[in-house]
């Protein structure tokens, strides 16, 4: 159904300012969409809706989304500018790599509170947007580090665990009034920030562990994003897609029997 006070479909994209909630959002744009972009980083949020221009398809709110209040404001807004939404991206995310020792409750608190808190608080603000037309689509940018545990990611990779079976609790029972719910698990990406944290070692042994010897982009990413989003996954509800060049695929990887299957 079109609501009439905006013709086109409107999807919500929260930490948007940058990477790959930036390229998401490109996607949509491209793909007819009207887009609102959630950030809680003001300077970066300008300028990303300076980047993205189209003022006329583009709403930057900001906001943190582990913030229930915060998130009723900038939807009440959004249902005035657009009245509608039909797809929703939680991608909002922050991670602190340290060991359990080192991980104070506090950043066990703040990873939680955006990764997992953010896409619940979130989900439960837009859906009724989307219920009022003909359901919609909500996606929960959750990693391959909810799918398999590593060094470093305690924190992390629990929030992305959880937000893993919260999207399967959301789609049991969204699904029902017409809102579909996935999870995109994506591996490393090329991101600006990946490109600045991750030192030649790490990325080479990125390159050794995952089946198509490359980190993906955010272009990659998107576009999964945007299937998931489309009326081509129409019966796609539940799901994790591994976005991941087959490293989740790739299981133990001894470096030593690679090396001998060459």
């Amino acid at each position: 159904m079109t609501n009439p006070k905006y013709p086109q479909p409107v999807a919500v994209v929260t930490g948007a300012a940058r990477g790959i909630g930036l390229g998401i959002a490109h996607w949509f744009l491209a793909h007819g969409y009207a887009v609102a972009l959630l950030d809680r980083d003001a300077a970066e949020l300008a300028l990303a809706a300076a980047t993205l221009g189209q003022a006329e398809r583009v709403q930057a709110l900001v906001c943190d989304v582990s913030d229930p209040k915060q998130v009723a404001q900038a939807a009440q807004r959004i249902e005035d500018r657009f009245g509608r939404v039909d797809a929703l991206v939680n991608n909002a995310g922050v991670a602190i790599f340290k060991t359990i020792g080192q991980t104070s409750f506090a950043e066990w608190r703040e990873v939680l509170a955006t990764n997992l808190d953010g896409p619940f608080i979130c989900t439960q603000a837009f859906a009724p947007m989307m219920l009022k037309g003909s359901g919609g689509s909500v996606v929960n940018i959750a990693s391959i580090s909810g799918l398999r545990a590593s060094t470093l990611r305690v924190a992390y990779g629990t929030s992305k665990a959880a937000l893993i079976h919260l999207t399967r609790q959301q789609a049991v029972e969204l699904g029902t009034q017409g809102i579909r719910v996935n999870a995109i698990a994506p591996g490393p990406v090329d991101t600006d920030m990946a490109k600045l944290v991750h030192t030649p070692a790490i990325r080479a042994d990125y390159h050794d562990v995952i089946p198509l010897n490359r980190y993906g982009t955010v272009e990659e990413i998107s576009a999964a994003v945007g299937f998931l989003c489309s009326p081509a996954a129409s019966y796609v509800n539940g799901q994790v897609l591994a976005v991941d060049g087959g490293f989740d695929a790739a299981g133990v990887g001894l470096p030593t029997l690679r090396k001998e299957a060459c």
